[in-house]
């Protein structure tokens, strides 16, 4: 047994409402009807309820990413600096080996992997590797890194870059992708969703924000310099989408359903707009929950002291659902195979609901979820074993 390590209630709190909005966007992703045919971000053919239940969940990836690396920091601060930077690689490469064993398998339900999914888990794994390269000089090496490439790696929109081949696909898998397929045969295939260096960009950044969360640091400051940076990432978002210029690939078009079309910013991969439209908010929350009391919110860092843990079950737990969900809608076995195309097992393109069955799926895995997830959060806080590193 051990005493309690010491934990930000704020972290683990935001955390959990993350944890909880992700997993709307999996549900719509298994049970709306047109999750695998259509964008429900375009603003032409989309529905406002649609589009929102979307748009929600942007602020996820980049508020998990983030808050990996801040917890990278804090996780390191007692080690010695090449201690802490062979632990973050060692991670990065096992949560690498999950993404595309445990959580491919999770999505898919496919035995023979022909197609290989690698999205936020990969993109973290990724950047845990290099961000343990970075920490080994110093923090301010991550700190330039973190602010060079988030600020800076939408000037590639402007350049001409190898379209195919190797070098193609190092450019797209490091920097470019808005979801690019590599064969790997006839039959099998990876789908590269989440770049590799946007994401350790906001990697470095949550690093270099855990300064602000040690133990010893003024909680008053903290808040003061969580608001100042949530207000400026939001007033940069608003400056660069009026501006209609840098930092998204996208433009934006009043007369084509104006406020929705303003919102639209550029996840795959992500641009610094989005990323200031998703950071700002979600540091400037992390800010307010700084004093929070209420017991409910507090119940909802369940979720968040074991996210990987969480993350791995919804999966698993809402493909299962689908699989019921296969078989009482009608369909058969010969249809576990979709002849049209989609990589998912038991969930064909022409497969699926409304908006409210999306709803109820998320509201039984989280739910559901809820005790697992704590037990699991106590299990870690009182038992000193190396794998629960790593989980």
């Amino acid at each position: 047994m051990q005493p309690n390590r010491y934990r930000i209630a704020s972290v683990d709190i935001l955390r959990g409402i993350i944890m909880i909005i992700m997993a709307l966007d999996h549900s719509r992703e298994y049970f709306h009807i047109t999750a695998l045919t259509a964008d429900p971000l375009d603003p032409a053919t989309t529905t406002i309820p649609l589009y929102f239940t979307r748009w929600i969940t942007h602020f996820c990836a980049p508020g998990f990413v983030l808050l990996s690396g801040l917890s990278a920091y804090l996780s390191s601060r007692n080690k010695a600096r090449s201690t802490a930077s062979a632990f973050l690689v060692k991670r990065g490469v096992w949560l690498i080996f999950v993404e595309i064993v445990i959580v491919t398998f999770g999505i898919t339900f496919n035995p023979f992997y022909n197609f290989i999914v690698l999205q936020v888990i990969w993109a973290i794994g990724c950047s845990m590797i290099l961000l343990g390269l970075l920490s080994s000089f110093s923090y301010k090496v991550v700190l330039v890194a973190g602010i060079a490439i988030v600020g800076g790696h939408n000037m590639l929109d402007y350049a001409k870059l190898p379209p195919d081949g190797i070098a193609g696909n190092l450019w797209t898998i490091l920097l470019t992708s808005p979801g690019t397929v590599i064969p790997l045969s006839s039959t099998h295939f990876i789908m590269a969703l989440y770049t590799i260096l946007p994401w350790t960009g906001v990697m470095c950044l949550g690093f270099c924000m855990g300064k602000w969360f040690r133990k010893e640091f003024d909680a008053a400051r903290r808040k003061r310099l969580l608001v100042i940076t949530g207000v400026s990432l939001v007033g940069l978002f608003i400056v660069l989408r009026l501006v209609n210029g840098y930092g998204d690939p996208r433009s934006w078009s009043a007369a084509e359903n104006g406020l929705l079309s303003f919102l639209n910013t550029t996840k795959y991969p992500p641009s610094l707009q989005y990323l200031a439209m998703t950071l700002g908010p979600s540091i400037l929350l992390l800010a307010l929950l700084e004093d929070v009391k209420a017991p409910w919110l507090h119940s909802l860092s369940a979720y968040g002291k074991v996210p990987f843990f969480y993350y791995i079950l919804h999966f698993y737990m809402l493909h299962a659902l689908a699989v019921i969900a296969f078989f009482i809608s009608g369909h058969t076995t010969v249809e576990i195979v979709d002849a049209q195309g989609s990589p998912f097992w038991f969930r064909p393109l022409n497969f699926g609901y409304g908006l409210p069955v999306v709803y109820l799926a998320w509201a039984i895995v989280v739910t559901v979820l809820y005790l697992p997830c704590r037990w699991f959060g106590n299990y870690k806080i009182t038992h000193r074993k190396w794998w629960l590193h790593y989980i």
